[in-house]
């Protein structure tokens, strides 16, 4: 089974996410001083006295409100309650109650959940002021004070909700890896839309509006290839056009969630084709030393004729030849076109982004290769490649040791490199060499 789940609840701008964040030991989630920057539904691992659990921040609860981000905001949070073992309902000791407050307790002591009333933002060490006393009238039994700030009150809290974690739930033990896939991309290309449609759920809020994600978001899956956990990604628009403070800590975000992935899936909009943004966001994946995907979303939205696909792949081979081994594949979110046929070339490329090659049989393929094609002479002076060696994984890089590094002209190191991902199939990764000279004696 699962770890055990909780989740945690409020109306917006009562410090849930410092709160997520100080729970989890790491800046997660977005923290700004604004209502309703946190929208979807952010997962992270909390230990305490020996157990592990999974918390989930979600975004602020406005019962009534009518706009389409506050009512898939309260959608999400909903799913959260629905699926959390302990949830803990944050309120805010400098505002008092509000009406928003009580609503949202009546609807958390009808779920049937156990409910842990954290009064957040007592700065003060001591007794606590006389306004926390009314927070009794909620219902909800005793109020724990925290300040998620300053981390007072989080030992007393976590300690509550471990007296309510049911003690039926088991730890999951398996000890299968797990591929990171970050999904980037421009805004509305489609990629909280691919992570809904792979989990069969609305995991992340989709809007028509450019920016609704702001957060990375974690998705945990398991199917035939493997287990996977999949980061929706913000979206990333020119740096030119970013004001808001939000919007850079989400591009920031995006950024880091490259960083700790093995693959990337870089998203494009068919309908569009391909544009200089699009090149500026596979540059992050490339310059990171990912293995690379491209999924171009929205194929059936494109009017086709016979010689559509052979042109249009032929085009984006050409736009995109700085990453010429990344697989390009055409899919549709919405139909679920070529969505399982994703997961498959995703196994493959991260394959093909941890192969190890023997030192020996690496030097085997050299010295076949040389014979077809000799190394490369100026002035009369030949390069001598004296052995290659596999240094790292993710990328494969390898040290070539040669007579004289000017000699080896990058037209040849791509040859080698050809010759490389032939003979080991190492399709969608980066290769990197390295040269050193090394006496010829």
């Amino acid at each position: 089974m699962a770890k055990p789940i909780v989740a945690i609840i409020g109306r917006p701008n009562v410090g849930k996410s410092t709160l997520f964040n100080k729970l989890v030991g790491q800046r997660v989630a977005i923290v700004e001083d604004v209502p309703g920057v946190t929208r979807d539904r952010i997962y992270g691992e909390c230990e305490w006295r020996g157990r592990s659990f999974t918390i989930i921040d979600t975004g602020g609860i406005e019962p009534h409100s009518d706009d389409i981000i506050l009512s898939q905001m309260r959608n999400q949070a909903q799913l959260a309650m629905d699926s959390a073992d302990v949830i803990i309902l944050v309120v805010d000791i400098k505002t008092g109650i509000v009406a928003t407050d009580y609503e949202i307790a009546t609807m958390l002591q009808k779920s049937g959940r156990p409910v842990i009333l954290c009064v957040n933002k007592c700065d003060k060490v001591g007794a606590p002021d006389a306004d926390f006393y009314e927070f009794y009238n909620l219902g909800l039994g005793e109020p724990i004070m925290v300040s998620s700030v300053h981390g007072h009150g989080t030992g007393d809290l976590l300690d509550e909700v471990l007296k309510n974690l049911p003690d039926s739930t088991s730890f999951d033990t398996e000890a299968d890896s797990i591929i990171n896939v970050a999904v980037i991309g421009k805004p509305n290309v489609g990629k909280s839309s691919l992570i809904n449609k792979i989990t069969g759920e609305d995991r992340c809020i989709v809007s028509e509006i450019a920016g609704t994600t702001r957060d990375s978001i974690d998705t945990f899956i398991k199917n035939n290839f493997g287990n996977f956990n999949f980061v929706d990604t913000a979206g990333i628009r020119r740096q030119s056009k970013v004001t808001d403070a939000v919007e850079k800590y989400s591009i920031i975000r995006a950024k880091m969630a490259v960083e700790r992935s093995d693959v990337c899936v870089i998203m494009i909009d068919a309908t569009e084709g391909f544009t200089e943004q699009d090149s500026k966001v596979a540059g992050l994946a490339v310059n990171a030393g990912k293995a690379c995907i491209v999924a171009v979303n929205k194929w059936d939205a494109v009017e086709k004729t016979d010689k559509t696909f052979t042109s249009y792949k032929k085009r984006l081979e050409n736009d995109f030849s700085f990453i010429h081994y990344a697989p390009i594949l055409f899919i549709s979110v919405k139909t679920g076109q070529r969505i399982e046929k994703l997961f498959e070339i995703i196994t493959q490329v991260f394959k093909s982004s941890v192969t190890r090659i023997s030192t020996g049989v690496l030097n085997e393929v050299l010295a076949e290769a040389a014979l077809r094609v000799q190394p490369p002479t100026d002035k009369g002076k030949r390069l001598k490649i004296f052995f290659v060696t596999q240094v790292s994984l993710q990328p494969p890089t390898f040290v070539f040791f040669v007579n004289s590094a000017k000699l080896f002209h990058f037209s040849y190191q791509r040859y080698l490199e050809n010759k490389f991902r032939e003979t080991f199939s190492l399709q969608g990764t980066p290769i990197r060499f390295i040269i050193r000279e090394k006496e010829d004696r």
